[in-house]
């Protein structure tokens, strides 16, 4: 990594990540021919490709300008000139942040304040205030970053952007009855889908205990059959939406077909995306939502097998990978079989 942060060039991307995952970014960026450059923490550069979606990136977004300026009115007349010249009339999503990083967070105040500077110079009606309505608004994302020692200004189409979180930071709440950070990991993986599990759809939770992500199911209105050999917390074994399997998720089989696949084992990541590629290449599930954990090293090799083992001996379409703001050392795997 830079001792300082480096200025981004004009044109190229810049992906934000977890900090200490930039090495793994850089690796995934370099196998796909788009020489990334880094640029300090939690940030990469790289050239930008068609359909380019690293699993450790948060977020991308092409240059516009790049500065050390940090006094905030001639930073934030800079920033508004070069918003002001995109598309003009179409609606703009603007977002500030910082690397997640302990130096990045405590910028957090100076980006909001550029946030609300730039914002004051812009016309009120390019602005669309709500992020979630940005894709079908035909939104573009302008994406304020502000860094040690640097402030890059770039944007991205919301149709296109892997996050519509401002850094693709998507926090989701905690709430008071789940049993694990789980099921904050499983919020933020169906809140990245065009739709959902709901009412009458039937769900399979693979490795299901305590129950975090069994408990969110139920919550939508689904009914789950939870397989685990260990015990679910007493209010979800109770409950008459759930059914627990207390067995292995390797021996387990559906009695017939499900809408949705879950699942959120610890356990070795070749064998749990074999066990995935089973369910999808017998057609036992229609939607797959799984977390992958990861070794400490080799990191992208294991998922290109991953991958593969998904697809090509699953069947699995429409494969996404992503490392979530809630994922640590794992990945999260969204596919569907039709």
């Amino acid at each position: 990594m830079p001792p300082q942060s480096l200025t981004a060039r004009v044109g190229r991307w810049v992906w934000t990540c977890r900090a200490g995952f930039e090495p793994h970014l850089y690796e995934e960026l370099a196998w796909a021919g788009a020489q990334p450059r880094p640029l300090g923490e939690a940030l990469v550069e790289s050239e930008g490709q068609q359909g380019l979606a690293p699993a450790f990136a948060r977020l991308g977004f092409q240059v516009l300008a790049s500065t050390s300026e940090e006094a905030l009115e001639p930073l934030a007349t800079l920033v508004a000139d070069v918003v002001a010249a995109l598309r003009p009339g179409s609606p703009l999503v603007l977002q500030a942040f910082t690397p997640d990083t302990p130096r990045g967070n405590a910028l957090a105040p100076q980006a909001e304040a550029l946030r609300e500077a730039v914002r004051a110079r812009l016309p009120a009606g390019r602005l669309l205030e709500d992020s979630e309505r940005a894709r079908e608004a035909g939104a573009q994302i302008v994406c304020l970053c502000v860094a040690p020692g640097l402030t890059v200004v770039g944007a991205v189409l919301a149709r296109e952007a892997l996050s519509l979180a401002a850094g693709g930071r998507q926090r989701m709440r905690r709430a008071g009855e789940s049993p694990s950070r789980a099921a904050m990991k499983l919020e933020e993986a169906l809140h990245g889908l065009a739709f959902e599990p709901g009412r009458g759809d039937v769900c399979v939770d693979l490795g299901a205990a305590p129950g975090g992500w069994t408990q969110r199911l139920v919550a939508r209105g689904a009914r789950v059959i939870a397989v685990d050999p260990a015990r679910l917390m007493p209010e979800l074994a109770s409950n008459a939406r759930v059914r627990h399997v207390q067995e292995s998720a390797f021996a387990f089989a559906p009695e017939e077909p499900v809408d949705w696949l879950f699942c959120d084992m610890a356990w070795r990541p070749l064998e749990v995306a074999q066990l995935l590629a089973k369910w999808g290449r017998r057609g036992w599930a229609s939607h797959l939502v799984a977390n992958i954990k990861l070794p400490m090293k080799d990191k992208n090799p294991i998922l290109l097998r991953v991958r593969h083992t998904l697809t090509t001996d699953g069947g699995w379409k429409g494969l996404t990978v992503r490392q979530l703001y809630h994922d640590r050392d794992e990945v999260t795997v969204t596919a569907h079989r039709v």
